[in-house]
Formats: C-alpha cells, sequence, structure tokens
C-alpha cells in the first residue's frame, strides 16, 4: 500500500475520488493534516521570535546548532 496526498483542484475530482473508492481502488480519508506547511513553520519561527529579549548573533547560532548536533550524534556507551 502506498499513501499519497492530493490537492483537488476541480470538484469533480473529488466526485472521480469517490468513485473509485467505491471500487474499492482507493480509501479516502478527508481532514487529515499530512505535513507542516511553511505558513505553519513562520508563524512557529515568528512565535519564538517574540519570546526573544535580543537577537542571536551568527555565531551563538552556529554554536548552538552544533551543541544540538553533537548532543542527538552522541554515541551512548
Amino acid at each position: 500500500m502506498e499513501t499519497v496526498s492530493v490537492d483537488i483542484l476541480n470538484p469533480s475530482g473529488l466526485s472521480l475520488l469517490k468513485e473509485l473508492e467505491k471500487l474499492k481502488l482507493i480509501a479516502i480519508h478527508e481532514n487529515e493534516k499530512t505535513s507542516v506547511k511553511s505558513d505553519d513553520f513562520m508563524d512557529l519561527v515568528r512565535k519564538i521570535r517574540k519570546k526573544s529579549t535580543a537577537p542571536l548573533s551568527l555565531d551563538e547560532i552556529t554554536a548552538e546548532v552544533e551543541q544540538q548536533r553533537a548532543e542527538m550524534y552522541a554515541v551512548s556507551e
């Protein structure tokens, strides 16, 4: 089985999909959020930035990224 996300641009497209569902060729699951849109990401970035008192410098950002990567890829013994 393979899962895909489809944006229906024409209302007749939905009726075609429903016909395929009746033939038991596909299953339709409506109103499921399958991925984060870029707008959602930018909303999150804005929300985080509002909480910040001062912007981070490029060096501070780089240090934080390197620290997170080191923790993420650390080998536990």
